[in-house]
């Protein structure tokens, strides 16, 4: 949101930062047909049981990348110490670093941590991203974990069809 309007961009692709090149992964060319991309290497499903696997920490079989890593990333949050902890910090740490890239350039207010990985970290890792964005940006946004967990993007999508065709249908303003 910018100015109180969801912005698109140019393509209709802004907010897909999940393609953008972060320092600690390696330069995707052709993002688009790999499915694949400098934050999602860092901070999204695939990165949370490579890093699981690094840590020594066995990976649930059979399952997808994202719900190996809702798994992971649940077990990790109630976890007081160990690899778990270790597996939570490092995730926090790959997100902060791509979010410090946003935050930068944008300056938002507020960031809300969405999608059924983020949301299986809950407060303990808001609280360790918050921590770790502290540090690597100069501004300070508010981070909140989303409360909307099926079909996030889906959801909001129609949000923003109702409340324009809202504005369409009911415009009381002489044209």
């Amino acid at each position: 949101m910018i100015g109180g309007q969801l912005h698109r961009g140019w393509t209709g692709g802004a907010g897909e930062v999940g393609f953008m090149p972060v320092p600690g992964t390696p330069l995707v060319r052709r993002v688009t047909r790999s499915d694949s991309g400098g934050f999602q290497e860092l901070a999204g499903g695939r990165a949370v049981s490579r890093l699981a696997r690094e840590l020594g920490i066995a990976v649930p079989a059979g399952a997808t990348y994202t719900d190996e890593a809702i798994a992971l990333i649940g077990e990790a949050s109630r976890a007081a110490g160990g690899p778990y902890r270790e597996l939570l910090r490092s995730f926090a740490t790959g997100i902060a670093t791509g979010l410090a890239s946003v935050v930068a350039i944008l300056d938002p207010e507020l960031i809300v941590l969405s999608g059924g990985v983020l949301v299986a970290g809950g407060e303990p890792l808001r609280a360790l991203v918050q921590a770790e964005l502290a540090e690597l940006a100069a501004p300070r946004p508010r981070l909140v974990v989303g409360s909307v967990q099926e079909q996030p993007v889906l959801r909001g999508a129609l949000e923003s069809a109702l409340a324009t065709t809202r504005d369409e249908v009911f415009d009381t303003t002489s044209r």
